[in-house]
This record gives C-alpha cells, sequence and structure tokens, in this order.
C-alpha cells in the first residue's frame, strides 16, 4: 500500500513539473523579444499590429489549441522562432498568465 502511494504521489509530481518548471519571467522576455512587434504581451506595452490578438486575449480564449503545440508549429503569420522546449514552456506559461 505505501509503495503505490509513494509511486502514485512521485507520478504526480513529474506530471506537474513541466508546469512548475516553466519560468514566466524568461517567457516575458521571450514574448517582448519576439511577439511584441504584433501582439499586445504585456499591459504596459502600448502599440501592436491591427487585428492581432493581445496575449490577454490569447489566454482568454476557452477553444484556443495548446500554446505548446501551437507554439511548436510554423505559421505563415509567424516568423520561425525555433525555440527550444524549455522556451515553448516558459512563453506558454506567460501567456497563460495574461488572462485578467
Amino acid at each position: 500500500m505505501l509503495f503505490r502511494l509513494t509511486f502514485g504521489a512521485l507520478a504526480l509530481l513529474a506530471a506537474a513539473s513541466p508546469a512548475a518548471a516553466a519560468d514566466v519571467a524568461r517567457g516575458e522576455v521571450l514574448a517582448r523579444r519576439w511577439c511584441a512587434s504584433c501582439h499586445l504581451v504585456a499591459p504596459d506595452q502600448a502599440r501592436a499590429t491591427p487585428d492581432t490578438p493581445s496575449f490577454a486575449a490569447i489566454a482568454r480564449r476557452p477553444d484556443a489549441p495548446p500554446l505548446a503545440a501551437f507554439l511548436s508549429a510554423s505559421h505563415a503569420r509567424m516568423p520561425d522562432m525555433n525555440l527550444t522546449r524549455d522556451e515553448i514552456a516558459d512563453l506558454s506559461e506567460y501567456i497563460r498568465r495574461q488572462a485578467p
């Protein structure tokens, strides 16, 4: 019984670790470097490209695809940023936290 509880706890911890390991501050740096020319990425940003959703709007979308999957694929309207898995996790978590 103790083995099952310990194993279950470790499995839950392992499943939670990627999200917990995401560095939101690094995600903000990436957003300001790569995304701010088109998107509003932070409340203190004044300008963005018209018809481009803000990060807050993206974070509020209930039907949006998972951010990590979206950022991993190339898109015609977005530059290929060649982000690492960790950078994608950081940027995804930063975007998620922009929902008011």
